[in-house]
């Protein structure tokens, strides 16, 4: 049966059946076993650790990793060198990235995954005119993909959460997650389940792979980055700005290779969706994960979302369940909570914030036209019932006093349960007086899946949201719009005055007889007081599915849409040679630049088309142009992707030398899939993004980091890696030259265009495991022997 098919019998029509999906239902008695983890077990592995490790005290990353070890009784963790093989509990996919995780799972030829696994369908609905008519033209232009994962999940026994049940972070939360949890989740932003106490853990598809199907995960241990919350938010601050403020602290690579861990007496005042909000955001600055310890507020939310007995079972290990008296961080950085104030980061990177009160500076210093265009509230980082309740105490003295969002206002619930719950309370009501749009519980315009109706062209101007990542051209395609994060409370209220220069603190609004008034602070309740109500069932899963191999898994060749996998062909034997330099590339260089999102996801599952934005939005720094490169053989400017298909029908393999923190960003393995679908063996970076470097390694590209990262400076597009020397040793498995715990060196001897030659030192990360990946040509290939 088709996914449409389906849809439109269980609903009655197209789109939101309002009286449905707001009627006084309650949900089904959950049944948790497979949601609870299993902490006996845990618990048990973790005394193994310990004796290995002489008892010193934990922090509880530590805890939770160390007792999802495979063999607890065979490694002696040390942060930041050894390489951890661990047995995640779960994996959560969303609808783009897992396209290509089913096609290398079924590529292992498994009858059901290993772990429980479940697709959540939220990154292909477009936002435009309101949720009931974009959910209708989104399954109609996607029924090809719908169709093919509801046909896996259904095959393989995993849970499918259909187009319209909400974005798979708000329902991982609502769920799934738990405190005590492993968890990976084929999107950057999983690590928002650690406002669970979980440790949830954003991966490429390759890797959630190998946790269905039953393949140890290596992670290399973590360093620890301790955050000590002390005092209480109040008046306009709220936890997003807890987590703008450390992201200004770090920048975007100062929590690479760490886990943030939240302690002291100010996680006992946050609620547990505003935990969710600080470790969501917790990837913009590259930290693996991001997590607090097990509090009152988590144990509220358990039994809030029909989860009582997982409360209950956290409650009876509540000692494993937090760091141990004594326990060492690798650093720790302070926050007072009562002193914290709100702030606007941005734009066109995460890490620049701005304290409230001295924004309307900034933006009078550079010029910025004082407007706000559009607000936009939701996503997966702010997307809860306290969200929203917050924001409507603001819409509410708005409305009172005759005043519309002088900007445009649109609104995503993060689930079908938020959204139906906030109907009945209320608040949706009060939003759309005030001007405001609702859209369809998804990621919309926060992944770049938003269709604009207000702006001339390409013309500068700036949007306002509570998203996480602001990156350019992300959310409308438009290079010139500037997108300033912030917390959803901020956003209405910059909204509602139209002004990037409003201050709510100190600014009043004028009413609709021109009288001035002030905005009161913000206030709303964490959890509904009524509970919960489920909405519309039709788009939820059981709470345990089962495999059925009887049903057929159909991908038509001629589609445009997907694509099945040929595996890659093996590595090298020894040393690499000739390598052509395709691309220099300046400053950040994101996934979203390797691999744009927006109109480009709908081939998420066919790496043939998706390959054509492979780089498109990387500067040259040869050049100072966005996706143009020269073809050294015929002196031509081209694309980058189509001058690297023109070397790889050449047999001329192509490498990229790039700056810091490449790969930032998303955890999208396109990322590593199209460079090395086009013929690139080798990255050669200043610094990579923990996700990105990973995922190359995973399709069998050798990511290697200057060991001067001056020597940036010396190399440069139409160079040829003439030879390597350290890659043959790597591969046959014998020890390096200079060779560490961490990795080994690897020389390159580099000839310029004019036949003079040079050499740079350069280092590679590669474990025991990830050598044999890169021999075989990929992780999946090793995998299959």
């Amino acid at each position: 049966m088709s996914f449409l098919k389906a849809f439109s019998r269980t609903t009655g029509r197209w789109g939101y059946n309002r009286t449905l999906a707001t009627a006084a239902s309650t949900r089904p008695a959950r049944d948790c076993r497979r949601i609870t983890p299993p902490y006996p077990k845990l618990v048990s592995n973790l005394e193994k650790v310990k004796r290995v490790l002489d008892h010193r005290p934990m922090t509880l990353s530590e805890k939770i990793l160390y007792s999802h070890l495979t063999a607890p009784e065979e490694v002696r963790p040390i942060r930041g060198q050894t390489y951890l093989k661990l047995s995640p509990d779960r994996v959560a996919m969303q609808d783009a990235s897992a396209q290509m995780a089913i096609l290398q799972f079924m590529l292992a030829v498994m009858p059901t995954t290993a772990v429980p696994t479940s697709i959540h369908c939220d990154h292909l609905i477009v936002g435009h005119k309101g949720a009931a008519p974009d959910l209708v033209n989104s399954i109609e232009n996607n029924k090809e993909i719908f169709n093919f994962l509801q046909s896996a999940a259904e095959k393989y026994g995993m849970a499918f959460w259909k187009p319209g049940s909400g974005i798979i972070h708000q329902i991982v939360l609502e769920n799934y997650a738990a405190p005590g949890l492993l968890m990976l989740g084929t999107d950057s932003h999983t690590p928002n389940a650690g406002g669970l106490g979980a440790i949830a853990i954003g991966v490429g598809g390759a890797d959630a792979v190998d946790a269905m199907a039953n393949i140890p995960w290596e992670l290399k241990a973590p360093e620890v980055i301790g955050v000590k919350l002390t005092g209480k938010l109040n008046g306009w601050t709220s936890p997003k700005d807890v987590i703008l403020h450390l992201t200004g602290k770090l920048t975007v690579r100062g929590g690479t290779g760490h886990i943030i861990e939240y302690f002291g007496p100010g996680i006992d005042t946050l609620s547990c969706t505003g935990m969710g909000t600080i470790c969501n955001m917790g990837a913009e600055v590259g930290a693996t994960t991001s997590l607090f310890p097990f509090t009152s507020s988590m144990s509220s939310y358990l039994h809030a979302t029909g989860r009582g007995p997982v409360a209950e079972a956290a409650h009876q290990h509540a000692h494993f369940l937090k760091a141990d008296d004594g326990a060492s961080y690798d650093n720790v950085i302070e926050i007072d909570l009562s002193a914290l104030e709100p702030h606007i980061n941005g734009p066109f990177t995460p890490d620049l914030a701005t304290p409230l009160s001295k924004f309307a500076n900034v933006v009078r210093q550079n010029g910025w036209k004082d407007e706000v265009k559009v607000g936009l509230i939701g996503s997966c980082t702010n997307s809860s019932y306290e969200d929203m309740d917050r924001v409507t105490s603001l819409a509410r003295q708005a409305v009172d006093k005759g005043v519309k969002s002088k900007a445009g206002f649109f609104i995503t619930p993060g689930s079908e349960q938020i959204r139906a719950t906030i109907e009945r309370d209320g608040q949706t009501a009060i939003l759309e007086k005030v001007g405001g749009v609702v859209l369809a519980n998804a990621c919309g315009p926060c992944i770049g899946q938003w269709t604009r109706d207000d702006l001339n062209g390409n013309e500068e101007n700036s949007i306002l949201t509570s998203f996480n990542r602001n990156f350019r051209n992300r959310n409308d395609g438009n290079a010139t719009t500037m997108n300033f994060l912030a917390s959803p409370e901020v956003v209405t209220a910059l909204s509602l005055s139209g002004k990037l220069t409003f201050n709510p603190m100190t600014d009043p609004l004028r009413d609709a007889s021109g009288g001035e008034f002030m905005l009161q602070p913000p206030f709303g309740d964490n959890l509904p007081k009524e509970g919960f109500i489920p909405g519309n069932l039709s788009y939820t899963p059981p709470d345990v599915t089962q495999p059925n191999s009887s049903i057929p898994i159909n991908v038509d060749p001629k589609s445009t849409r997907l694509q099945l996998l040929e595996p890659f062909g093996p590595g090298p034997e020894g040393e690499f040679t000739e390598l052509q330099v395709l691309l220099k590339v300046k400053g950040k260089c994101t996934t979203d630049h390797i691999s744009a999102a927006g109109p480009w996801l709908k081939y998420k599952g066919h790496l043939e088309n998706i390959s054509h934005n492979t780089l498109n939005g990387a500067l040259n720094a040869d050049n100072d142009k966005v996706n143009v490169v020269t073809n050294v053989f015929t002196g031509k400017e081209g694309a980058i992707h189509e001058v690297g298909r023109e070397y790889q029908k050449m047999n001329k393999p192509w490498i990229v030398v790039t700056d810091h923190n490449y790969g930032e960003g998303s955890a999208r393995e396109h990322a590593a899939l199209q460079v090395r679908y086009l013929g690139c063996p080798m990255i050669l970076a200043r610094s990579f993004a923990r996700i990105h470097q990973t995922n190359l390694k995973k399709q069998g590209v050798l990511p290697l980091t200057f060991a001067d990262p001056s020597d940036w400076d010396n190399i440069h597009g139409g160079d040829v890696i003439e030879s390597t020397v350290g890659v043959a040793d790597l591969v046959a498995g014998l020890p390096g030259k200079n060779d560490t715990a961490e990795g080994g060196e690897v020389t390159l001897i580099v000839r310029r265009p004019d036949g003079t030659k040079y050499d740079i030192k350069a280092l590679h990360t590669m474990s025991k495991d990830q050598i044999e990946w890169f021999k075989k040509g990929s992780a999946l290939n090793a995998a299959r022997g």
